[in-house]
């Protein structure tokens, strides 16, 4: 068997009754209507890089999707469409859009993944969101049994969610299309740290490989970033950061990060909120630590189970709650484990 730890980011997870490995869209429908011919319970995974899986393992059939390939047309004027299979490599394919000198997707550089598991929790970073580049969603919809294709507007995107996240299992993504500018400059920059490092000012533009580089280095010095070699064995940010409401931010300490939304509600640092409910950078649970990088990485030392990792999350969420009120959200998929 085998164990799920293997196909994780923060290798842990218990074994697999079974794993299959998908090259084609063709052999991915297949795999997903040959154990739901049987009842049998499925997980589908890409890089395994925003999953927590308990030690326990999984009673089914996990199925790997390893998909590839796209399909662009790029025009001087109109920008890029670009079809993406669901996995290829999410950062792989951001580098890609670069060298075709295709803008707005330059300050999610560095988050791994895969391009299927993006539109699923809308990922982001630095005030942009996949859902702003996303032109279309092609699924297998497990309940009808037949290929369904979302519009962006269908997806239902918001903070960190969608409707994939919402009714979770029943689309098995295919690919995503995306409709990317032409052009060498960035979007408008959002997050002062990010024009910290550009030497920029709020809401001008950068010229992408700039903000790319910037990005993967202020990521880099967070523990954000896979690296296998430097045993950074994590899952990235384990809590969204939350969004509440007027009032309650009213609460906080006037020096809490927190960034208004067109609703009315308030975002806030999950982060500043640990770091000052006195979660520690490198403090640790038997085998699971919180990253000496960043808070908001909790990560396994070496030898943590996933009931380690969860246990960290757990203390870390109950010191915010007692001190903020505030109850914080994993960002990280649970499978066999709740927080």
């Amino acid at each position: 068997m085998t164990n799920l730890s293997e196909l994780t980011t923060l290798h842990v997870g218990g074994p697999a009754q079974q794993v299959v490995r998908v090259a084609t869209e063709k052999e991915l429908i297949e795999a997903v209507q040959s154990a739901d011919s049987t009842g049998t319970p499925l997980l589908i995974i890409g890089g395994g890089s925003n999953l927590l899986v308990g030690d326990a393992g999984f009673a089914g059939t996990v199925i790997v999707v390893e998909t590839t390939g796209n399909s662009y047309e790029i025009d001087a004027c109109s920008g890029g469409m670009l079809q993406v299979a669901a996995g290829v490599d999410w950062d792989e394919f951001v580098a890609f859009t670069l060298e075709k000198r295709l803008a707005n997707l330059e300050s999610l550089s560095g988050i791994p993944g895969t391009v299927g598991a993006a539109p699923i929790q809308n990922i982001g970073a630095y005030g942009h969101e996949v859902s702003e580049v996303i032109a279309r969603v092609r699924t297998y919809d497990r309940t009808e049994k037949a290929v369904r294709t979302f519009t962006a507007d269908q997806c239902e995107f918001s903070y960190r969610d969608s409707i994939f996240k919402r009714e979770a299992g029943r689309y098995v993504i295919l690919d995503v299309t995306f409709q990317l500018r032409r052009g060498e400059h960035s979007l408008p920059i959002k997050y002062k740290e990010l024009a910290d490092a550009l030497g920029v000012e709020l809401d001008s533009r950068a010229p992408t490989s700039d903000v790319r580089d910037a990005v993967l280095s202020l990521r880099a010095k967070k523990g954000m970033l896979v690296d296998e070699q430097h045993h950074n064995q994590s899952a990235g940010s384990f809590f969204v950061n939350p969004i509440i409401s007027p009032e309650i931010a009213a609460t906080l300490p006037q020096n809490a990060p927190r960034w208004p939304q067109p609703d009315g509600a308030i975002k806030v640092s999950a982060a500043w909120l640990m770091e000052h409910a006195g979660v520690t950078k490198g403090e640790s649970h038997n085998g699971a630590k919180i990253s000496d990088h960043h808070v908001l990485a909790l990560a396994n030392g070496g030898n943590a189970t996933a009931e380690d990792i969860i246990s960290l999350a757990r203390s870390a969420r109950a010191r915010v709650k007692e001190k903020f009120g505030i109850m914080l959200v994993p960002e990280v998929r649970f499978v066999g484990v709740e927080l």
